[in-house]
């Protein structure tokens, strides 16, 4: 997790990566749920209290300094000419998403986090680009 990896042991299996990987999105969503597909494999084996229960954020992403801190990085990056993100996203959006993120009133699909992890996602995006030296052509 100091790296910002998340194992997830019982997955590594690359055979499973790979079906997953190229597994049609509507597959993967069965029954219109995010891990759908995992869900109906392990309905009857696991306890229904584990197969239908709601995803459960990191408390951090409910903190008020966690937002600013996300916020403030993501304006940095729209006025940085060298980020990918000012050419990948929206400005006026981002902005309405730091003005107002209560506006997001359902989660953003299979997150809990709503606007906060929306920004750290452009964060890790520009954090990946430049890591990899990866441009938009």
């Amino acid at each position: 997790m100091y790296s910002g990896l998340e194992v997830r042991v019982p997955f590594c299996d690359p055979r499973i990566i790979d079906l997953a990987f190229n597994m049609p999105w509507r597959i993967k969503t069965v029954g219109g749920r995010e891990k759908g597909i995992l869900r109906a494999a392990f309905r009857g084996l696991l306890p229904e209290s584990i197969t239908d229960r709601k995803k459960s954020p990191y408390p951090k992403t409910y903190d008020p300094v966690y937002f600013r801190l996300c916020a403030s990085g993501v304006l940095r990056l729209l006025e940085d000419n060298t980020s990918v993100i000012s050419a990948l996203f929206d400005k006026d959006a981002v902005l309405d998403i730091i003005e107002s993120p209560d506006k997001i009133s359902s989660p953003w699909y299979g997150q809990l986090m709503r606007a906060p992890q929306i920004l750290a996602y452009m964060i890790q995006a520009d954090h990946w680009f430049r890591t990899f030296d990866i441009k938009i052509v």
